[in-house]
Parts: C-alpha cells; structure tokens; sequence
C-alpha cells in the first residue's frame, strides 16, 4: 500500500480513510538500531549539529524509508518543520502542510481537517467510519494505561510503548491490534509491581532508551506519560474536530498543565520529570512547569539517542534519594 509519513500526530484517521499506510518516522527514527548513525548522516548532509535531534532524524528516516509523500505540522510541533519541508522537496518529497491552530479554534481546525480530506479524496463518512475503527483500538490501550496506574501491573516503558505506538498504530492496525489484545490477556494476570515511588513523565517522549528501567531499578516507576497518553486520544469527545481539540500537545503549556495537573492527582503522583529536548523552543516551558507543578521536578534534557549518560544517571539517583 501506499505510505504516507508524518511529523507527528495528525489526524489518522483520513490517511487510514485513503487506504493508505501511515508512517509516524518519529518511531521508524528511534526505534532504528542505527539511529545515532541516522543523525550523523542528517550531519553529513548539512545539518547543524545545533537543531534537535528529532528533525534530523525524521530527515533520515524519510530518506532511508523512500517516503514520497509527507503530512508536516507546521504549527503545533517543531519551529523547524518548515525548513525541513523545503529540505525534502529538494529530494521530491511531496510535503503536505497541516497546522493546529494556536487559539484551537474549531472552526480553524475544521478548516485544517477538511483541507487534508480533500487532498486524500475521502468524505466524512468515510472518515467517521475509520474514527470508529481506531476508537476501539484505542480504548484498549486506555486499558492498559489505567491498569499501569490503578492496578499496577503494567510497566512505566510498556505503557510509553503502546501509547506512543497509537501515533500511526504500527502501520497495521489490525497487527496492533491484536498485539495489544495479547499483551492485555498477559498484564491483568500479573502480580501488581510494588516500587514505592510513584512518577509522572512530561514533555516529548525520550530520545534516551533506557530511562524507564533504570528508574525501576530505583524502587520508582513511572504511572503517568504525558504526550504518549495524548498520542491514544483518551477523551470521549463527540466528533473528530473536538477529539483533536481535547489533544493536548499542539497547543500552549497551559492547556496541556490542566490535564498534567488533574492526572497527577487522579495517579497519586509524588514527583514529576520533565523531560526536555536539546535545542528545542520547548525548553523555555520548563520555567512555567515548574511555578506551576506543586510537586518536585526534575527536568532532564536529551540530545541524541542512546543510554543515560553518567551524569542523568547520577541525578535521577540523587533525585529519588531525596524523595525517598
């Protein structure tokens, strides 16, 4: 089938309504064996090494992959979609904009949704019907999100990986599908983990690979992931223009801080991580999170992907110990 790639979450349900394959290269990018070499050759090709490592990964990831077509946000994401849109027609890419409008005017966004219909041919009972479809796959992984934190028997890394994996849903909702049934039967038959800690993590999910288990070994988990739980659309909204409304991620840090906060408290959350990419405008919102948060945070940044290094190690070692 044909594929279709993306920067990051955009309405799925039309690319799926086409017939077509979604592609998130965010999760082709860091799920890469070779995704540190995925940078360096985004390097070679002229990247400055002073842009976020996500940009240049989705870059290699389009190369790599041979996507043709590309849905880009150009507003809601990365400041630096754009550049990376005209970097890739160079290569005859086809790049389609889509842009989440600041004010999340409905009407805008509408505008937004119906104008991505058209490109693909596909109405909106077309649209609705594939809603559905991805609707009950979702409420699963809502499932397995709420038996991460009111039963927990799920672990902080499974839940950031069916989440996140909502984003295109694997390319093959119908194999995420069944994963999911799968790893469901397999997770209510668990004992409940027992680490004394209870976190949130906040901000865009990490470029480090191992922060979930490390944490773990720390008599702490993680019951609460932020942006991958917006990426499973958990809201019972009427219609597709309010469900992209209610997504949290596109929009400013206070609409996204209303949801962090009645989650923290609905979790019973002790401390909260903020993660922040290297180089990303995002970091500025830390200054906000952390007036506004009435729990302790650490705020780690990240640059490319890989292990903890020493000295993220050393402080989320000191961080625990405090709270403990």
């Amino acid at each position: 089938m044909h594929r279709v790639g993306f920067t990051t979450t955009i309405p799925l349900e039309i690319v799926l309504a086409a017939g077509m394959t979604p592609v998130d290269l965010n999760n082709v990018f860091i799920t890469s064996p070779h995704a540190t070499r995925m940078i360096e050759e985004a390097e070679v090709d002229g990247f400055p090494r002073s842009i976020c490592g996500w940009i240049k990964g989705i870059y290699a990831a389009v190369v790599e992959c041979g996507i043709h077509e590309l849905i880009a946000v150009t507003e809601g994401d990365c400041s630096n979609t754009r550049a990376l849109m005209e970097v890739l027609s160079l290569k005859g890419v086809e790049t389609i904009p889509f842009a989440y409008p600041h004010d999340r005017d409905p009407a805008g966004l509408r505008f937004e949704i119906e104008k991505l219909m058209r490109r693909f041919g596909v109405g909106w009972d077309a649209v609705k019907l594939s809603r559905e479809r991805l609707g009950r796959i979702r409420r699963k992984v809502k499932e397995i999100d709420r038996l991460t934190w009111d039963e927990n028997r799920v672990s902080g890394q499974e839940n950031h990986y069916f989440q996140v994996c909502t984003s295109d849903m694997n390319s093959d909702p119908d194999r995420f599908e069944a994963e999911v049934d799968a790893f469901l039967e397999k997770a209510r038959q668990r004992e409940p983990f027992r680490q004394r800690l209870r976190l949130a993590y906040i901000g865009v999910p990490p470029i480090m690979t191992d922060l979930y288990p490390f944490v773990e070994t720390l008599d702490a988990r993680v019951v609460f992931n932020e942006t991958q739980r917006q990426f499973a659309m958990p809201f019972d909204t009427p219609d597709l223009v309010e469900q992209y409304r209610a997504y949290t991620y596109p929009y400013d840090i206070f609409h996204r801080l209303s949801d962090i906060l009645m989650e923290l408290e609905r979790r019973k959350v002790d401390a909260v991580i903020h993660y922040v990419q290297s180089f990303c405008f995002r970091q500025i919102e830390d200054m906000i999170v952390r007036q506004k948060l009435p729990l302790p945070v650490l705020t780690l940044e990240g640059d490319k992907p890989g292990p903890l290094d020493a000295r993220t190690r050393i402080r989320i070692e000191g961080f625990l110990e405090m709270l403990a």
